[in-house]
């Protein structure tokens, strides 16, 4: 599956496939969110934060560039969500400053990374990209890929696209 492509009619749908990618994030996973401001990024990720299991209100961490949230599974593992908004940055000295390296594949939750593109080269080498374009008033495409083709993300977004065809 090379992409997946869904157009909302609005934040609650939006934010609700963002709640279905969250179920099936497997812990050390990264997501990067492409797309202009007011795209609905991170109504996005406020959905896959509450996949996650986080009840806490998540906004974008545009001044303070990392924001961590925590929740406890139902199988008593410690769960975060690490949200990022590279917006800010400029050029790598910026990207060494925030400890890069540590959201690139987390050993103990998810990271989800707005404006990647400012990243450069300097992506992990497995991830998840949803780009959002508005395509009305209140219309967003989502376009979900993963990167590579193969692997544990093209696995978990032939699991969304089976839980979203089947309406689930």
């Amino acid at each position: 599956m090379p992409a997946l492509t869904r157009v909302t009619e609005s934040d609650e749908a939006t934010w609700a496939i963002g709640a279905a990618i969250g179920t099936l994030l497997p812990v050390g996973a990264v997501v990067l969110l492409h797309g202009d401001l007011g795209a609905g990024k991170t109504m996005l990720t406020q959905g896959i934060a509450s996949g996650l299991g986080i009840t806490e209100p998540i906004q974008s961490p545009t001044f303070t560039l990392v924001s961590e949230h925590q929740v406890s599974s139902p199988d008593d593992r410690s769960v975060r969500l690490y949200h990022l908004d590279l917006y800010r940055l400029d050029g790598e000295e910026d990207l060494a400053s925030i400890g890069w390296e540590t959201y690139l594949a987390p050993d103990d939750g998810v990271s989800v990374i707005e404006w990647p593109e400012r990243a450069g080269d300097w992506l992990p080498d497995e991830y998840l990209l949803i780009t959002l374009d508005h395509v009305g008033t209140d219309q967003r495409r989502l376009t979900i890929a993963a990167v590579p083709t193969y692997g544990a993300m093209a696995r978990m977004l032939e699991s969304l696209g089976e839980m979203m065809d089947s309406g689930r």
